[in-house]
């Protein structure tokens, strides 16, 4: 997946213990398709060298702005020309203060005065100097002068203490990137998801669920965030971490889910329903775990009732929200994705063969809707998910 194909980004380090994790963010960028020049401080060169950056980034790093590979000997305003963002990480107090106050003293700072690109900036410092009046009027002004602000994020911090202040994480750091390079499709909606798996308790250490990983609703879920969207995540148990910038409710149960989905629906604009809800709960639920009677072949006897319909439910709501089904079928899956669509009475559904795509990155899809059946490209769920939030955002209401 190339998200920032044909992107050339300008990643500046200065100092702080935070550089540690800027390694592993030029490694993210490059995966995605980024063309990255690193350019460090004197101060960052005591924290992490060169020689890793380069490696990591497979260019030239500059430190100096007398580099004389740079043809001209004017690396203040080559590395920046042709650039489509300026991103510093980490940025500490020392820097933030220069770029509010427009010093050019060494080359990175010569290069945020001299830029034609967007400049974003992840702060990385102790927490009482994150929240020193000092730095928060600087942070203010830069607000103030057009530049991004990355975080800080909150947490322990190397000199021991906790609080704000804490440089994000790579993976944070990437998904802000991308969503900043993201068209904002989406801005001022709210996104309602649901996804992974549903259990059904038999017993207290027993349950009845299905082999949903929730990689797909994840997937639009963070990509509808980076599309602009406020989104909200009621989640089925998975392993997979809350997406960046999405607020997650976290159910076990298809009668939980329904809940926390009837609580949100009418706040929100969109509603997409990804999650495999059980179909059916088991009625006579035992309190106790159910022993083995010594019978090889006696079993429990379990007994069923169906579970409340999530998106038909939302689909009838008065002025409810503009509603996305999906169906994972294993046969036919043309006609049972239209016939369920109809049946349920939305707009939208995504389909899918749901033995083509149980357990892997990849997924293969194709959007239903009034005017029939439209194949998506096949990819990872990240990509995919990127074209259906773009699908959604073609399809939904103006008004």
């Amino acid at each position: 997946m190339q998200d920032l194909q044909n992107k050339r980004i300008v990643l500046g380090l200065t100092g702080g213990i935070a550089c540690y994790k800027s390694a592993d963010f030029v490694r993210r960028l490059i995966e995605r398709g980024a063309t990255v020049d690193v350019v460090m401080t004197e101060a960052a060169t005591q924290f992490i060298t060169p020689v890793t950056m380069q490696a990591l980034s497979g260019r030239p790093v500059f430190t100096s702005a007398w580099d004389a590979r740079i043809p001209n000997n004017m690396a203040h305003i080559d590395l920046s020309r042709g650039a489509d963002a300026i991103i510093i990480a980490p940025t500490s107090t020392d820097f933030i203060a220069k770029l509010a106050h427009g010093h050019a003293d060494d080359l990175l700072a010569t290069l945020c005065i001299a830029r034609k690109c967007p400049l974003l900036i992840a702060p990385a410092m102790n927490r009482e100097m994150w929240a020193a009046p000092a730095t928060q009027r600087n942070v203010k002004q830069l607000r103030e002068d057009g530049v991004v602000i990355l975080g800080p994020g909150s947490g322990a911090q190397a000199c021991g203490e906790t609080g704000d202040g804490r440089m994000l994480e790579p993976d944070q750091l990437l998904a802000e990137t991308l969503s900043f390079f993201t068209p904002k499709r989406l801005a001022g909606k709210r996104i309602l998801i649901t996804a992974g798996p549903t259990s059904e308790p038999i017993d207290p250490v027993r349950v009845l669920t299905n082999r949903s990983s929730g990689k797909t609703g994840y997937a639009i879920a963070l990509a509808a965030r980076q599309a602009g969207a406020e989104v909200t995540l009621v989640s089925g148990t998975t392993a997979l971490p809350c997406p960046y910038g999405v607020t997650r409710i976290q159910v076990q149960t298809a009668l939980q889910m329904f809940d926390q989905v009837m609580l949100a629906a009418h706040d929100s604009d969109v509603f997409i329903s990804v999650a495999a809800v059980a179909d059916w709960r088991v009625v006579n639920a035992q309190p106790n775990k159910i022993k083995k009677t010594g019978q090889a072949n006696e079993a429990p006897s379990l007994q069923f009732e169906a579970n409340p319909d999530i998106l038909a439910t939302v689909a009838a709501l008065p002025n409810g929200p503009w509603c996305v089904g999906f169906a994972a079928e294993t046969e036919n899956l043309s006609q049972y994705a239209h016939e369920k669509r109809l049946r349920k009475n939305i707009p939208m559904l995504i389909g899918n063969l749901a033995q083509e795509v149980m357990d892997t990155d990849h997924t293969t899809v194709a959007i239903f809707d009034d005017q029939g059946e439209h194949p998506l490209p096949s990819g990872n769920k990240a990509y995919v998910a990127d074209l259906i939030v773009q699908a959604i955002a073609d399809r939904i209401p103006t008004a």
